[in-house]
């Protein structure tokens, strides 16, 4: 008597970044004029930016209708959409490393008993001031590149006519690493 086994199998899939996590990695309009203001830099125009930004995503579409089928014009609004999504998300990740050592140092700072910390001669900020002012110019890019992401989903909508989301790729044969396959084409060269 045979066991029958099921053929379908689980395919592991590459998750892509959306544009929530986008949104817990930035700064958000207020907490951006928050800084703005704390730092002296300027106040980003958020509506400003995801407004062009979404216009620039559609303007573009309404020049490739011409050439680009139903199915085309999916496919390519999502790299593009994908891109700014992910390119904020980075800036994101990264404006929270800085913020972290922000923090660190300033907590290092508050030590009387450091030497190193102390604040340099006159003129000169502190390196604990100077990851704070970091810190603060990365949350202004990270804030800009989310509302410029935000525009270019919404764009997706508009053009498309679904939400977007992240494309989500299948990973290739996960449990066989590089360095296996290698060697099994290396074995096999042996005869």
């Amino acid at each position: 008597m045979t066991k029958s086994r099921s053929s379908a199998r689980v395919v592991p899939l590459r998750k892509g970044t959306t544009l929530q996590m986008v949104r817990l990695a930035c700064p958000d309009s207020g907490q951006c004029a928050l800084i703005s203001e704390s730092f002296g830099l300027p106040v980003l125009d958020s509506d400003g930016i995801r407004d062009l930004h979404e216009k620039l995503i559609i303007d573009t579409a309404a020049a490739l209708k011409e050439g680009l089928g139903e199915r085309a014009m999916q496919i390519h609004m999502q790299r593009i959409v994908g891109a700014f999504v992910g390119s904020a998300h980075g800036a994101g990740q990264f404006y929270s490393r800085a913020v972290s050592e922000a923090r660190d140092a300033t907590a290092k700072s508050a030590c009387d008993d450091r030497d190193e910390d102390v604040g340099g001669p006159v003129g000169f900020d502190s390196a604990a001031q100077r990851k704070r002012e970091f810190a603060a110019d990365m949350a202004l890019q990270a804030h800009a590149l989310r509302m410029a992401a935000e525009g270019a989903v919404a764009a997706y909508e508009q053009v498309v006519g679904e939400a977007w989301k992240p494309f989500e790729r299948t990973v290739e044969n996960p449990a066989q690493s590089v360095d296996r396959k290698a060697a099994e084409l290396q074995m096999a060269a042996l005869g």
